[in-house]
C-alpha cells in the first residue's frame, strides 16, 4: 500500500511524534511505501505550556518527513489537502490527540477523500481531553465526520466515539511497546550516568508533568508510605512542568520529604530515556484521569514493574499482581502499594515478559490496514 501519516513528527518532540515515527517504520518493514506529513507550525506559542516544541535529537534518516501543515491557517489546510490528494495514496492515517487540531485535520481529510481513492483512518490517542476547553466537542464532532474509521488505544476512548458517531467502523488496539529508546542499561551504569547512588532503590515518575497526572497525590502518598523511610526508597521526578511547578516543590518541602526526592524537571530527550528507566525499580503513574499512556509501554520495553491508578485504560494494560500494581485512584491506595513494594520482596519480571507479548506494532499496523478495508 501507499500510506501517508498526517500528524506530529520530527522536528517536534513528544510521545505522539515518537508513535507516528515508529508506526511509519512498522509500515515500511511490512513493505508499504510510507511518508509523514507534519507541521511548519504545530501550536502558536501562547498555547504551548512547555519550554520548546522541538526535539534536540537528530532527524531519523530512514523516514520521509515533510513539514507542510500550519495548524492555524485555513488556506494552508486547503493546499496541503490538495497536495496529499494528488498522491492518490491508499491510506491516510491521522494521529489525533487534541480537538484544537480538528479544523486543520478535518479539513485536510475531507479534501483528500474527494479523490475517491484514499481511505482515512485516525489513530485516536485522545478524543475528549483530560483538561477541557471551550469548543472541544464541536471541534471533535467536525473531525469525526471527516474520517472513514477509528482506531483507539484504550477502551475508554472507544466509548467516547459514541458521543459523535455510531456508524463508522472502529477498533481497539492497545498502545504498542515503545522499543525505540535503545537497549536497556544496568542499574549501576544508569546511576553513574545520572549521578545517582546505585545502592539506593528508586521510584520513577516520568513524563510531562500536568495536573491530571497526579504528582501531588504521589508526593502525599510517598510521605505516608514506608517507602519514604530512611531505609526505604527515593523518588525520581523526571520530566518538564506543563504549568506551575512551584506548587509541587512547596508540597514536597512541607511534607518533609524533599531530601528523598530527585528533581530532574527538564524535558528528557530520547537518548536519555533508557538511563532513567535503568535506574528505576518501580515506575509510578498516579493519574487522576487517563486514556492510555506511552510511559507504561516504555516500562514494558525496559521490563520494569509499574504502579498505576485504575483510570481510563491503565488497568487494562497493567494487570494487578502480575506486572505490578493497579490501585484505586486515591492517595491511601497509592501509599499502601508503595509500602508493600518497599518492604516486601517482589519479582514481576516473568509476568512482565509474558504480558508485553500482547503489544506489538504488527498488531497495530494490521488493525489499521484491515479497518480501512471495511465499509
Amino acid at each position: 500500500m501507499k500510506i501517508t501519516i498526517l500528524g506530529t513528527a520530527h522536528p517536534y518532540r513528544g510521545g505522539i511524534a515518537a508513535f507516528n515515527e515508529r508506526l511509519a517504520h512498522q509500515f515500511q518493514d511490512e513493505g508499504h511505501e510510507v511518508d509523514i506529513v507534519t507541521f511548519t507550525l504545530q501550536y502558536p506559542g501562547f498555547l504551548f505550556p512547555g519550554k520548546t516544541q522541538y526535539s534536540a535529537d537528530p532527524a531519523p534518516t530512514d523516514l520521509t518527513i515533510s513539514r507542510q501543515i500550519n495548524s492555524c491557517n485555513p488556506f494552508n489546510w486547503i493546499s496541503v489537502g490538495r497536495s496529499i490528494a494528488k498522491r492518490n495514496a491508499d491510506l491516510l492515517v491521522i494521529g489525533f490527540w487534541l480537538p484544537f487540531m480538528s479544523p486543520c485535520f478535518g479539513t485536510i481529510a475531507r479534501i483528500v477523500k474527494a479523490n475517491h481513492k484514499t481511505k482515512v483512518v485516525t489513530v485516536l490517542h485522545n478524543l475528549i481531553p483530560h483538561e477541557a476547553r471551550i469548543g472541544d466537542k464541536p471541534f471533535a464532532k467536525y473531525f469525526c465526520g471527516s474520517v472513514d474509521g477509528f482506531v483507539t488505544l484504550s477502551k475508554s476512548v472507544l466509548d467516547d466515539i459514541n458521543v459523535f458517531d455510531h456508524l463508522k467502523p472502529r477498533a481497539f488496539s492497545p498502545h504498542p511497546i515503545y522499543d525505540n529508546f535503545g537497549h536497556a542499561v544496568t542499574k549501576s551504569e544508569a546511576c553513574e550516568h545520572l549521578g545517582l547512588d546505585p545502592d539506593s532503590r528508586y521510584l520513577l515518575f516520568f513524563g510531562l508533568i500536568r495536573d491530571y497526572k497526579g504528582l501531588d497525590w504521589l508526593l502525599d502518598a510517598f510521605e505516608r508510605s514506608k517507602a519514604s523511610e530512611p531505609n526505604g526508597m527515593r523518588l525520581i521526578i523526571a520530566g518538564e512542568f506543563y504549568g506551575d511547578g512551584e506548587k509541587y516543590h512547596t508540597l514536597s518541602k512541607s511534607l518533609g520529604i524533599d531530601d528523598r526526592v530527585v528533581w530532574r524537571t527538564e524535558y528528557v530527550p530520547d537518548s536519555e530515556v533508557r538511563y532513567y528507566f535503568g535506574a528505576a525499580d518501580l515506575v509510578v503513574q498516579p493519574y487522576k484521569s487517563a486514556t492510555q499512556s506511552g510511559v507504561t509501554q516504555i516500562a514494558y520495553h525496559f521490563e520494569k514493574p509499574m504502579l498505576v491508578t485504575a483510570v481510563g485504560g491503565l488497568a487494562e494494560i497493567v494487570p494487578d499482581g502480575k506486572v505490578g500494581y493497579s490501585v484505586a485512584p486515591d492517595v491511601d491506595a497509592i501509599a499502601v502499594a508503595l509500602s508493600d513494594y518497599s518492604t516486601t520482596p517482589h519479582d514481576f519480571t516473568e509476568g512482565i515478559r509474558e504480558e508485553k507479548k500482547k503489544y506489538s506494532w504488527q498488531v497495530m499496523s494490521q488493525t489499521i490496514t484491515q479497518l480501512c478495508q471495511k465499509k
